[in-house]
């Protein structure tokens, strides 16, 4: 009985074989690394019927977790659709992905950051991504988190991490507590905290310039302590009636980071640190303090099961004295190219990517996943998570989202910092470009502030 089964599966196969290559004959079947591949169907089996379809998906360094990619592989083995993640170097992946856009050759499925100014402006999402407001998971999305993926009411992306987590310090507790150092909450505590800390042998940060990404967080994020001390500037920027230039807030900001590090406070290696050796090295206990998402805790425990996921507690970066919690509602997100000649397809990845059973995998095994920004995602706050939160009752948005024009330059803020730090910038040449290149992009969008 088994056997007939087999040569019937067999047979099915070999049917719906010919049928399928008899239908496709006039259709370019191309390797995994180009945005169409074939779309034929094959039979399983169980009888079920599959596409054979390889997806590319090209995404930024840290925007595609493991655990994506291990629901990937479930995902080819239920529908026989493979995914072909296609990774790029953060410093390299927005000059790329704009330039297959530009040229219409851009994967099946794309990474970029949401955000209401920039999907419009940058992505031309209207023309480059498909609608996605009709799919039955558009309405768990979280509200703040799609105002940020839709242009005219129409959803564009779906997020792809969790957005509830800010950049903030994450200290290590039991050094805070050798030392009886207290949070602190304006520039000069933080200074007297780090003098402490390097008394003891200790580098009070880790940070790592050489991903080009992580040492920028310093300035967007801090800059709600301007929009705190100048209610509505991000208006007033955004309608072209303020400048970065010449801003005192701004400028003290650039000013403090620069500090930092004349004081030793970021040690000798920042420059060639890499972000990804942060969790070891805190856990090491060789540095105290970086800037990290909540999910931290549990990056030091996966590195070093000894350290406990709690003994790591956050605080806002008190640059300019702020205390304003810099919430971000936008973030990466997944995008379908509207070039594709495999949409259905990777529609059907996205809606796997959503369900119930994928958001709690993903929450489980994504250390800095404590709340995916879906109704039907699973909430994993720890009482220290919550103890940071509830420390911080006022909160205002960065301005690589809260401000047009920011987040595309992000690399390009990143490489002058750098140089900055180099001695090869000031801090007010910095801000000037920040203006420059926001005019120039201000003006390619005909964005009437500027015209």
């Amino acid at each position: 009985m088994k056997k007939g089964k087999k040569l019937l599966a067999l047979l099915m196969v070999a049917m719906l074989a010919v049928s399928a290559a008899s239908c496709s004959s006039n259709e370019t079947t191309s390797s995994s690394e180009s945005s169409g591949t074939d779309s034929s169907a094959a039979a399983s089996t169980d009888g079920e019927e599959k596409l054979d379809v390889t997806l590319s998906y090209m995404a930024s360094q840290d925007w595609v977790q493991d655990a994506e990619m291990e629901l990937g592989e479930k995902f080819a083995e239920e529908t026989g659709i493979k995914i072909d993640y296609q990774i790029v170097p953060s410093d390299q992946y927005s000059n790329l992905l704009m330039t297959r856009l530009n040229t219409g050759e851009c994967t099946d499925m794309f990474g970029s950051q949401s955000g209401k100014f920039d999907i419009q402006t940058s992505l031309n999402v209207v023309k480059n991504a498909v609608d996605l407001s009709g799919e039955e998971w558009a309405g768990n999305v979280d509200e703040l988190a799609a105002v940020e993926l839709s242009v005219d009411g129409k959803l564009y992306g779906q997020p792809a991490q969790d957005l509830s987590a800010v950049w903030a310090v994450a200290y290590n507790k039991q050094i805070f507590e050798d030392l009886n150092l207290e949070i602190p909450k304006t520039f000069d505590e933080f200074k007297q905290v780090c003098e402490a800390i390097k008394a003891e042998g200790i580098i009070p940060i880790y940070e790592g310039v050489v991903d080009g990404w992580h040492h920028t967080l310093w300035f967007p994020e801090m800059c709600v302590a301007a929009e705190t001390a100048n209610p509505g500037l991000a208006d007033k920027l955004n309608n072209n009636e303020a400048t970065f230039a010449g801003n005192e807030t701004f400028t003290l900001i650039l000013n403090q980071i620069m500090d930092m590090i004349n004081s030793g406070y970021w040690g000798e290696n920042y420059m060639s640190n890499e972000y990804t050796d942060a969790a070891k090295n805190i856990a090491s206990g060789e540095y105290a303090m970086t800037i990290a998402n909540q999910g931290f805790g549990a990056e030091v425990n996966a590195v070093d099961a000894n350290f406990p996921v709690d003994q790591i507690g956050y605080f806002v970066a008190p640059l300019a004295d702020n205390q304003t919690l810099n919430m971000n509602p936008s973030g990466p997100a997944r995008f379908i190219y509207s070039g594709s000649s495999n949409i259905d397809a990777a529609k059907k990845y996205l809606a796997y990517m959503a369900t119930d059973e994928s958001l709690t995998y993903l929450t489980e095994n994504v250390a800095k996943f404590n709340k995916l920004p879906f109704s039907n995602a699973p909430t994993t706050y720890s009482d220290t998570i919550q103890e940071f939160y509830d420390s911080y009752p006022t909160s205002s948005t960065v301005y690589q989202t809260a401000v047009k024009y920011v987040n595309p330059q992000w690399t390009e803020i990143g490489n002058n910092m750098s140089a900055m730090f180099l001695g090869e910038m000031t801090p007010e040449e910095v801000l000037e470009d920040l203006d420059k290149n926001r005019a120039e992009q201000a003006k390619a969008a005909s964005d009437e502030a500027w015209n």
